[in-house]
């Protein structure tokens, strides 16, 4: 079984993690959720508070096959500039493991150095980032080389559903697509 880290920071977009979160978990891939900190209760954008259930210390990159990083731009900043995220995602791309980043998070992507030219972020996020290839017509999933991205809340699902096809396979992903009414994501 595939594992997948989701750090949740202050301030992080709640639509993006409960849904990318609850459609792994649907397509039998073991997600951590882990706070930056001690703090285990992370309160969202929009307030709604999520139980972590683990600091994110002490995870490497050899105990995940991939990191996903919700958005929203308070929780971005936090990831952005907490040490410990920042070198698991270098260790991460050193490995050429997965690294996936929703709406404003490929900016934490671009702070470690590990987004790749051809992305797709939250629109206005991309002039926050220094890296060639923005492509703001792709709604759902771009995958460069280990990276993958989505634009935000309305392609959650969607992004969910390519990381499960990525590391459960097309079967999976079929059946799960099927199953969330999901037709819209055909296209990934």
């Amino acid at each position: 079984m595939s594992k997948v880290l989701v750090p949740i920071a202050t301030g992080f977009e709640e639509i993006e993690a409960v849904a990318m979160i609850d459609v792994m978990r649907r397509g039998g891939i073991e997600v951590i959720v882990a706070s930056l900190d001690e703090q285990l209760l992370v309160k969202g954008a929009h307030g709604i508070m999520i139980q972590a259930e683990r600091p994110i210390e002490g995870i490497s990159a050899d105990q995940i096959d991939m990191i996903v990083l919700p958005g929203g731009w308070g929780g971005t900043k936090a990831l952005a500039s907490d040490l410990a995220v920042q070198i698991l995602l270098q260790e991460m791309d050193s490995k050429g493991k997965a690294i996936g980043a929703i709406c404003a998070a490929p900016f934490a992507l671009y702070t470690a150095g590990v987004l790749k030219e051809g992305y797709t972020c939250y629109p206005s996020v991309e002039e926050q980032i220094e890296v060639e290839g923005y492509q703001g017509n792709k709604h759902a999933v771009i995958e460069t080389e280990n990276i993958m991205t989505s634009r935000g809340p309305g392609t959650a699902i969607c992004f969910g559903l390519a990381i499960v096809k990525k590391l459960a396979g097309q079967e999976t992903y079929e059946a799960l697509r099927g199953g969330l009414l999901a037709d819209y994501c055909a296209h990934l």
